[in-house]
């Protein structure tokens, strides 16, 4: 579906233009299109190869999606693939696609699965008129920036989502709660480990165009990139780190289980002492011999009692000092 088709010149956007115009302008060294199209289909990219001589690989990798964030070189153009990362309701990663096509005097991007747009992309563009002026390039730079720049809401929900888990840690009551705490952290640590999977891939992808030899179509933009890049790095150490905190909070969670174990053992030792005394003087005087000490004296059964009471009473002020119940 097309999004959007216009046309620019010296940094300032000359129309919307029809899409069979658009060899017409590109065809003006001055001038550069920008077209933007959302989960094309086959026939509409068939279209943009014919009038951008699209190369026939770049366009097979954006009909298939589902490819590795990358920048690859054909001839004098450049085919970038990034994958944007948005949250759903239910805090799970819905990852989608960005192919985007730069030549010398256009930029085709194409956007798969992704629920919300770069029309404010286009607007910064279109405010910053200095910076519009070396085409294609800042406009590729201005795309990949904004989906760097959306890697950060996502991450600071997953950081807040730990924090809150490391808090239950302390708080929980049970041994069900320690199991949902645990799959939890883990849930948490499955989606750090996939936003790694599409941040990672592009940190390399990028830094083809912050130094070295970096292709014509991106001359002059080195710094601009070697921002997304710094960025990229930040992103990429803050998710090590809260992995890391991940493994620290199951392991902290692993011992707050055993020290809870600890716990009810020591309990239900203390409480099988208090009745191992009056079950052993019980089952002593309970066995068949005539000749058991005061077992004819007159007040042998209330003694008896008694020094059941006195050792469990000692027993439960030991047991209750040391702070087994």
């Amino acid at each position: 579906m097309l999004i959007n088709c216009a046309a620019y010149q010296d940094g300032r956007k000359l129309a919307d233009i029809p899409i069979e115009d658009i060899s017409e302008y590109v065809a003006r060294p001055e001038c550069f299109v920008w077209v933007a199209l959302k989960d094309a289909s086959p026939e509409e990219l068939a279209v943009m190869t014919e009038e951008f001589g699209l190369h026939e690989l770049a366009v097979e990798d954006a009909l298939l999606g589902h490819q590795r964030p990358k920048i690859e070189e054909y001839g004098e153009s450049l085919f970038a693939v990034m994958h944007t990362v948005e949250m759903d309701d239910d805090h799970e990663l819905l990852i989608g696609e960005v192919d985007v096509f730069v030549g010398a005097n256009y930029v085709l991007s194409v956007r798969h699965r992704t629920r919300f747009g770069f029309s404010d992309v286009r607007a910064r563009c279109e405010r910053e008129p200095k910076l519009l002026k070396e085409g294609a390039g800042f406009v590729l730079y201005a795309l990949a920036d904004d989906i760097v720049d959306r890697y950060f809401p996502i991450l600071e929900a997953l950081g807040a989502e730990i924090e809150e888990v490391e808090d239950r840690i302390f708080v929980k009551n049970d041994l069900r709660a320690s199991r949902a705490i645990i799959e939890d952290l883990y849930s948490l640590k499955r989606r750090l480990v996939s936003l790694q999977h599409h941040v990672a891939p592009l940190q390399e992808a990028i830094s083809k165009l912050g130094g070295g030899r970096v292709p014509q179509v991106c001359s002059g933009m080195e710094a601009y990139f070697r921002d997304i890049y710094d960025h990229l790095e930040r992103i990429v150490r803050t998710i090590d780190g809260r992995r890391e905190m991940i493994v620290t909070a199951i392991q902290v969670d692993l011992g707050m289980i055993s020290l809870a174990e600890s716990e009810v053992t020591k309990r239900l030792g203390s409480f099988a002492a208090l009745f191992a005394v009056p079950t052993m003087i019980a089952g002593i005087y309970g066995m068949n011999f005539q000749t058991i000490p005061e077992l004819h004296y007159k007040y042998g059964y209330p003694a008896c009692l008694a020094v059941m009471f006195t050792v469990d009473l000692f027993l439960w002020w030991r047991f209750r000092k040391a702070g087994w119940l």
